[in-house]
């Protein structure tokens, strides 16, 4: 089974996009490291994890390269995560994606990619946030991400996709061991918030798709 995460940094973390070096090395060093590891418990040959994120990317940048990136990988599960630089990059360079546009998108590349991958199952992960140094003097402005979570929600239920919560866990998790534990600057995950993500896939996978 191959399954592929697509989306923006959270995914990508420092993956090698050179194909001379072993596989593992194309993993990054977040949540789909952590996946492909938990999944090689469960049989080391039966499962193919592809990381397809890229930093800075927000929606409009995964509809362009969804084709070369995921398309043409034919894969069985895909895994989105994505939102945060579509408020994040409003702020800083005025570059963001508005909500309404966001959704618009978003349904575009679902719409495409079910018709040209038949069969295929995707997982739209929520995005979310924390307070950190990134966010936590404009948090007011990144709270936005709940309405974009919602919108994904939206999405997961019109196209009869699944959904994965992940912002609750977060928001305890971090009540408990404080945010920068789990999210280093309230944007980009940490080994705890890495292995918090894809605990909670492989939890979902085992449960609804496996």
């Amino acid at each position: 089974m191959k399954i592929l995460f697509f989306g923006d940094s959270i995914t990508d973390m420092g993956r090698s996009r050179d194909r001379a070096l072993p596989p593992v090395f194309a993993y990054g060093h977040g949540y789909p490291f952590i996946v492909a590891s938990k999944l090689s418990e469960i049989d080391p040959k039966k499962f193919v994890v592809i990381n397809r994120g890229t930093g800075g990317s927000k929606i409009v940048d995964l509809y362009a390269r969804v084709k070369a990136d995921v398309w043409n990988e034919k894969p069985d599960l895909i895994g989105i995560q994505i939102g945060i630089n579509d408020i994040w990059h409003e702020l800083v360079v005025q570059s963001g994606v508005e909500l309404k546009r966001f959704e618009k998108v978003y349904s575009m590349l679902i719409e495409e990619t079910l018709e040209k991958l038949k069969g295929v199952k995707i997982v739209l992960f929520e995005p979310f946030v924390l307070k950190g140094s990134e966010t936590e003097k404009d948090f007011e402005f990144f709270s936005q991400i709940y309405d974009y979570a919602k919108t994904v929600r939206k999405l997961a239920e019109k196209y009869g996709l699944f959904f994965l919560p992940l912002q609750k866990k977060f928001d305890e998790y971090a009540e408990k061991f404080g945010s920068e534990t789990y999210l280093y600057d309230g944007v980009h995950p940490s080994v705890a918030g890495a292995t918090l993500i894809a605990n909670s896939f492989v939890e979902f996978f085992k449960d609804n798709i496996a």
